[in-house]
């Protein structure tokens, strides 16, 4: 028996492997896609680019794997029984619900390996994710354009001829007050910095005047510094217990939970329903893996899909317990029967 575990892991090694590739890159390009149309709003480097696109690798697997795995026990079981490798196994007495042993173990493994994606991997990506692009819009408000009017920097609107050696060249600099006193402050060049995620803008060489109802004042100047006074705020990480404890409030939050627990349960549910019409004998019936695949894929994410979108607990469970029950009779009366 362990002979036969270690020969039906090994087939199904060999196949998996060969699917999830092409799966796992296939799903990177929708993201590298999705990626592509945020940079055109924001300015990020290549390494930036790998550090966005890290982000999404939990993701990536979490939808490969499944597929994967439905591919992959379709395909090792049509294939063995094809080359008539199962039916010379049930003749030497080993019974179909042995053969599935190896296949159930696996299932959990990548049932495990899903929750933990899912519930732990994915929200906590998500905040990264979402932290990122928020530091980008704020340092985004900062990206001066010369010669364009209206650009503002904190309360200050800002206007410079272009930008040389690293400093923007001739500055102006526009401010007003609640007490009706206008302050311009013009510059040969300048810099804007970021410390301790306060944005400052440095002046060098210029003058400044402050016009009153009455008064006109001027001041000249070496160096002056104008602090970003508005407030920022910090994007809040949320705990993982403290992320899914607002499922019991959130229904949206509830839905989506309905959803990463059904698919994470989806290579247990569909791994009987696979065998049913993939352990077949090849003298009286076809194979018909592209349709087999194809169809419960299909069938079990848009299940997964409207669980997301009207889903309660009270359904989720009866859909398991349903899936569980089609999938035993369905082994019991194609498979079991004869083998």
């Amino acid at each position: 028996m362990v002979n036969i575990r270690g020969y039906i892991s090994v087939n199904f090694t060999k196949s998996f492997l060969t699917i999830f590739i092409p799966f796992f890159f296939i799903i990177s390009l929708i993201y590298l896609v999705q990626i592509s149309l945020l940079t055109a709003k924001i300015q990020i480097t290549f390494p930036e680019l790998l550090q966005l696109f890290s982000y999404y690798i939990p993701a990536i697997i979490f939808y490969a794997l499944p597929i994967s795995f439905i591919a992959s026990v379709a395909t090792v079981l049509l294939r063995l029984s094809a080359d008539n490798e199962l039916i010379a196994l049930f003749s030497l007495g080993y019974p179909s619900h042995k053969i599935m042993r190896p296949l159930l173990f696996i299932a959990f493994l990548f049932s495990i390996l899903l929750f933990v994606i899912s519930f732990g991997a994915m929200p906590q990506s998500k905040q990264l994710y979402a932290s990122f692009k928020h530091i980008k819009k704020e340092e985004m408000a900062f990206n001066v354009i010369p010669k364009e009017l209206g650009q503002k920097f904190g309360k200050h609107y800002i206007y410079m001829e272009g930008e040389k050696e690293n400093l923007y060249q001739n500055m102006v600099i526009f401010s007003q007050d609640r007490n009706e006193s206008n302050q311009i402050f013009v510059a040969h060049n300048g810099d804007i910095d970021k410390k301790n995620g306060i944005f400052s803008l440095t002046l060098f060489n210029g003058r400044g005047y402050t016009f009153k109802p009455k008064t006109i004042q001027q001041i000249d100047y070496e160096k002056l510094k104008v602090y970003d006074t508005l407030s920022r705020t910090k994007y809040q990480f949320e705990p993982i217990k403290d992320y899914w404890q607002k499922a019991r409030t959130d229904k949206k939050r509830e839905r989506r939970l309905l959803f990463f627990l059904f698919v994470t349960l989806m290579p247990i549910l569909s791994l009987f329903i696979i065998a049913s019409f993939s352990i077949i004998n090849p003298r009286y019936q076809k194979n018909r893996s592209f349709v087999i695949i194809g169809t419960i894929t299909l069938s079990f994410y848009t299940i997964a899909s409207i669980l997301e979108k009207m889903g309660t607990v009270t359904i989720f469970i009866a859909t398991i317990i349903f899936i569980l029950i089609v999938g035993y009779l369905l082994f019991r009366k194609s498979v079991m029967k004869f083998f």
